[in-house]
């Protein structure tokens, strides 16, 4: 298996290697093998030569099963073509996973009293190549313009995915919309309440608007949402307010053959370079990695990990700790290799 390492930007030069640390570990200790394809995409790049990434290194990704991504600073400029988006539609990355789940004693360790981190436990689904970022605009100094796609493939295509999720957890969907004001998102409502009902998923739908507040006011209400491109970038980064910091937020982007996974947070250039950015989310990226390979075990020992960082109060800046970037990730990766070898010396002696 190949698994591309790509840093980019600002603090994902800094969080990346903490995730990179702590697989290998485990590729080292259990023999995986897995080749390690470092790929160099981004500003940095762009501000050398001119080019944010090639057709040699889309090639390349397309030759690795999973890609670890940091992050990327967008630029403005006409010339500057998204990375990601790129990489999302030609790699097929059409499903974003966005779990809205609080590490356990995030709340007591912030002071947060008035909700439950049981209370919190979302996972939002967004649609990853249209909407409107579908790339087809006009930009000119009086009118732009950028068309915004919702196609029916891509919307029952991500509501199926959305349902499998669903079934593994409550069996409720809720689709998220502003179909009273945008016309094109009638047919991804209803394609995801056809797909719903053809998966026996228990179905309900929320306009955007109010279910902003309510993601705020009450998470509980909701399982599986499955929405739009925007509309899920937005949400999901609000999401992430519930979790205590952004730096806590791991994502997913899933095609049929081949998965993307990176933090939440952007590249962070006001911070990058400080050693204060906090690694956690890139190395719960690395967990859902993981499990998208059926490697669960190892994915619950890095859970495990984080979860007694925060307990002991190993943290960087953004949850009010003192530690740096790399304090952080060594202290996770010591939990994960003593919890590691007090599991293999308790099934040894059974």
């Amino acid at each position: 298996m190949k698994v591309a390492i790509v840093e980019g930007d600002g603090i994902g030069k800094e969080v990346i290697p903490e995730a990179v640390a702590v697989f290998d570990y485990f590729n080292e200790t259990y023999g995986w093998n897995f080749e390690k394809v470092p790929v160099e995409v981004g500003f940095g790049r762009w501000e050398r030569t001119g080019v944010t990434m090639t057709d040699s290194d889309i090639s390349l990704l397309k030759t690795c099963d999973a890609v670890l991504f940091g992050a990327v600073t967008t630029s403005s400029h006409p010339s500057y073509k998204s990375v990601l988006l790129r990489i999302r539609k030609e790699l097929d990355f059409y499903a974003n996973i966005r779990p809205i789940r609080p590490i356990k004693g995030i709340y007591k360790l912030l002071q947060i009293k008035d909700r439950k981190e049981e209370d919190v436990d979302i996972v939002i689904v967004r649609e990853n190549t249209e909407g409107l970022y579908s790339g087809i605009e006009e930009i000119g100094d009086v009118r732009s313009t950028t068309l915004r796609v919702i196609t029916k493939s891509a919307s029952r295509r991500i509501a199926k995915h959305a349902c499998g999720l669903a079934g593994g957890r409550k069996n409720k969907l809720t689709a998220v919309h502003k179909s009273n004001a945008l016309k094109s998102d009638i047919l991804f409502l209803e394609s995801c309440r056809k797909v719903a009902e053809e998966e026996g998923v228990v179905f309900s739908d929320k306009l955007v608007d109010i279910f902003a507040y309510d993601l705020v006011m009450s998470p509980s209400k909701y399982d599986v949402v499955v929405t739009t491109n925007l509309f899920g970038d937005i949400l999901s980064d609000l999401g992430a307010a519930l979790l205590g910091s952004i730096g806590l937020a791991p994502s997913a982007n899933i095609g049929d053959n081949r998965a993307f996974f990176e933090p939440v947070h952007g590249s962070a250039p006001d911070i990058a370079g400080r050693g204060i950015a906090n690694p956690i989310a890139a190395i719960l990226s690395l967990q859902m990695m993981f499990e998208w390979m059926g490697k669960k075990r190892e994915a619950a020992l890095i859970s495990e990990a984080v979860e007694k960082a925060v307990e002991d109060g190993i943290v960087t800046p953004d949850l009010g700790g003192g530690y740096t970037t790399k304090e952080v990730g060594d202290y996770i990766l010591s939990r994960i290799r003593l919890s590691d070898a007090a599991s293999f010396c308790l099934e040894e002696s059974l």
